[in-house]
Order: structure tokens, then sequence, then C-alpha cells
């Protein structure tokens, strides 16, 4: 089950906010050679959807998260608002969170929103609504000491009606964010916003140093080259999506050629956390995650020259 049709059914530092930089790289080339890790690794909460939800065993709890990820060797997380969705305002459950992260010496990345409204709904006071309804998330983001917050820039109308409109909420819920000093980022999810061209042209339509994208490797059409859709947003790249479904015998993924996809964003000047989002079937959630995690680092070996 895939986290958007999921969730249709159930209902860093301050050089962060900057544009990443370098230009994208679409072949394989040569390794390149690197004086420090080229990335880090996070995890991404929704590879656990099932066990959140009780539907895998071991079931865990969303409070239970942080604790998890230090069994994968991982030490930086990604939370989804759908599983702590009552929570955003509150103090007292929020403070448990952070005291959990801290206790197990994992850092707090982001929250991926999700059921808030369309950031580019046609109607203007149902357009507001989605903006403020973000606020919450924004703060929560900042209080549990996240660098930013996940959108989804869902309109209707024609190409360039949704362009318009999306801009028009994005720029909303930035100029919130960034009197927090938080990214608001659009990840490909669907729609629209998994078409490379739009996307890009509503960042910058919207002109805001602290909204960008959040490129997943996959959630593209057959029809759209994934590998040159990342390259294009790696220049707006404010977290990477290390989407995963299955793996050969050598421990490769299946649909997705790993070295060449993180060449594409080591090129394009991106050095911070990559998230581990499993969403296969046949391994189970944990195995998905220690097989996701373990070719990632292959891979990092191979770039770190």
């Amino acid at each position: 089950m895939k986290r958007r049709t999921f969730l249709a059914g159930a209902a860093g530092a301050a050089c962060s906010i900057c544009f990443g930089k370098g230009q994208p790289a679409y072949g394989m080339g040569k390794p390149l050679k690197q004086h420090k890790e080229p990335f880090k690794i996070s995890l991404a909460q929704w590879s656990l959807h099932r066990r959140l939800r009780g539907r895998q065993q071991p079931a865990l709890d969303n409070l239970d998260f942080a604790q998890a990820s230090r069994q994968f060797g991982i030490e930086a997380i990604e939370y989804v608002n759908a599983f702590f969705k009552d929570k955003a305002s509150d103090k007292k459950y929020l403070a448990e969170m952070k005291k959990r992260a801290d206790d197990n010496g994992v850092q707090s990345r982001l929250i991926m929103c999700d059921g808030e409204g369309g950031v580019g709904d046609p109607d203007s006071q149902k357009r507001r609504q989605t903006i403020e309804n973000h606020y919450k998330w924004v703060d929560a983001a900042k209080y549990l000491g996240c660098f930013g917050i996940r959108v989804n820039a869902y309109s209707e109308g024609t190409y360039d009606q949704q362009a318009e409109l999306a801009a028009d909420g994005l720029r909303g819920i930035g100029e919130y964010a960034a009197g927090q000093n938080i990214v608001v980022m659009v990840e490909n999810h669907g729609k629209l916003s998994s078409n490379p061209q739009w996307l890009l042209g509503v960042i910058r339509q919207v002109g805001m140093p602290n909204v960008g994208i959040l490129p997943d490797f996959g959630n593209f059409p057959p029809e759209i080259d994934r590998y040159d859709a990342v390259g294009q947003f790696m220049p707006y790249a404010k977290a990477v999506s290390a989407k995963s479904y299955d793996f050969d015998q050598q421990g490769n993924e299946t649909k997705i050629d790993y070295q060449r996809m993180m060449k594409i964003v080591v090129a394009g000047g991106y050095s911070s956390y990559v998230g581990i989002e499993y969403e296969g079937e046949r391994l189970s959630e944990n195995d998905g995650i220690a097989a996701t995690k373990r070719l990632l680092e292959r891979t990092r070996r191979q770039l770190y020259v």
C-alpha cells in the first residue's frame, strides 16, 4: 500500500534553507572524488507504516519510533503526521517524542504532512484554510528540532492554473515557516507534482529560499525518466527520499539503479541525509529497511574515494 493510497483511504543548519549548488549528473561516469562521506542516512517513518498500524508484527507505537531507528543503526528520523495526527498541538505528547529522540541520541529531521487540504485548492477560502492547517505542523517541527516539513502541492484545473494556485498556497505556508526558520518541501507525490517541469515551475514561481523540493526516487509515472527528473530537482533539494521496493540476490534494488541515482544526488551538491523509505511487500518492513541501508552504505563506499 503506497503512502498516498493509504492517506486517501484514511481520509539543519542555517545553510539548509539555501538552494543546493552544483549541476545535476545524468550518467554513470567515473566515481566522484570526495573528501568526506558524500551523504548520511536517515529513516522515514513510512517505512514502518504496517507495524505502526498494527498490521505487521512486532507492532510499533509512534513514541517508540526513535528507539526503533537505533535498532537499525540509524540516528536521524523523518516523521509522518498520520501517526500522531491529533497531537500536533499537544505539547505534553510532543515533549515525550522529543525526550525519547534525545534519550536515544536521534536527530529529528522533518515531518511529512498529509491530509491537511489542497495547497492549491481553487477555492480561495479552502486554500487559506489549508495554509493555516499547516501552521501547527510548522510549530511542531520547530519544537521537535526538525529543520522542515514536507507538503503536497495538489490542485485542480488546467496545468497553468494548478501551478499558480499551488505556488500561492506554498507561498503562504512558506511565509509562516520562514518566521520559524523552518523549510517547506514539496515531494513528487502524484498528480502534477510527479511532473518535473510542472513542479520546478511552481517552486520558481514561489521564489522563496525556504521553499524547495524533496525528491523521491519513486512516485514517477512510466513516461518520466526518474534519473533525469531527480537531476533536475537537485538544485532545489532540501532533503532526499530513497524509495525502495525489492532487492535481487546481489542486494541491488530491482527498480532503481542506486549507484546511478546517488551519483546524481551527490553531483547535485547534496551531502546531507538521505531518508530510507521502504515500500515493498515481499520483505518484512524490518528486513526491507535493513536491505536499503546496506545498499546505501555500499553505494556510499563506492562514492567515497
